[in-house]
């Protein structure tokens, strides 16, 4: 059975104005900034950008944001975006039966490789070789798993290039999505899926905001996004039963979150923590659970 939650719709602010108001919340931006800096530097060769944004006042922390790292799973919110759209334009449905196979080409030179059920963040998927598995439930498993194998035939269906545009389209600029997951030759080559942490806050304000989606596609992605299965790092620096619709991302001493968060009674905020040169996925996770915590203490006064 399908678990839906439901967040409720609150009227975002613009920004401070007043100048009093203005200066009084960039020294409270500041203190967090010095804060979140001095987490990070408690983490000896640790690379980490950070971008927040309160979606009610208008704040803003962005930290070495527009710093290009490996997106990691992060490149699957703009592959649903890009499925979502494509629902949207009728070129697709989202109950439309895709083959799925194991059976992929390199962006190098077309040549074929396949994806380990072993090395899958979701294995399950791997049962459904030879069947054809709805849109929207390659979609689902993409998100809430992390399915690597769903992410491909995904990508098979709408296009990396298209999903790219779109990401651009939306304000990204500096995001790539040129291809899918474990494509060995491209790797070597440096040819990997980027971001930086400014470009997926943009993706998810807009999401939220309701422009960069129909208002149907885009209650469905928060609502995917709100069921993701890992659950350790940003939405672990938030009390518990806080709705959290995030996409975590992992790979060799590399880990992401980027998040939408809903406190009760107040706008949401936006925030994004990527991380790299972190070996052990446990100090990382504590690292991005502390930022997190840090942000929520900021805006809600919580000690």
């Amino acid at each position: 059975m399908r678990l839906l939650l439901t967040v409720t719709a609150i009227t975002l602010a613009w920004p401070i104005c007043n100048p009093v108001a203005a200066a009084a919340q960039g020294a409270q931006t500041d203190a967090l900034r010095r804060q979140v800096e001095q987490r990070i530097q408690s983490v000896p060769g640790a690379e980490v950008a950070v971008s927040f944004r309160d979606l009610g006042s208008g704040e803003v922390l962005d930290i070495k944001a527009d710093v290009d790292f490996h997106a990691a799973s992060t490149m699957k919110i703009p592959v649903m975006l890009e499925v979502l759209r494509s629902a949207e334009a009728g070129r697709i449905t989202l109950d439309q039966g895709v083959l799925l196979v194991n059976r992929f080409h390199s962006i190098v030179d077309g040549s074929p490789y396949s994806l380990s059920a072993g090395e899958d963040s979701d294995s399950s998927v791997y049962s459904r070789v030879g069947e054809r598995v709805p849109v929207r439930e390659l979609m689902e498993r993409m998100i809430v798993r992390s399915s690597n194998l769903a992410t491909n035939a995904l990508i098979a269906l709408v296009g990396a290039e298209q999903a790219n545009a779109t990401a651009h389209a939306l304000g990204a600029t500096h995001i790539r999505v040129l291809r899918g997951v474990e494509d060995g030759k491209a790797y070597e080559l440096g040819r990997n899926n980027t971001t930086t942490s400014a470009d997926l806050a943009v993706l998810l304000e807009r999401i939220e905001r309701g422009d960069a989606l129909n208002p149907a596609s885009a209650r469905l992605m928060k609502e995917v996004l709100l069921r993701q299965e890992f659950n350790d790092e940003i939405p672990a620096g938030v009390p518990k039963g806080t709705p959290v619709a995030h996409k975590t991302g992992s790979i060799t001493a590399t880990l992401h979150d980027a998040a939408i968060v809903y406190p009760a009674g107040r706008a949401p905020y936006v925030l994004v923590v990527l991380t790299r040169n972190i070996p052990d996925e446990k100090i990382a996770k504590s690292l991005i659970a502390d930022i997190s915590k840090l942000v929520w203490t900021h805006i809600s006064g919580d000690k």
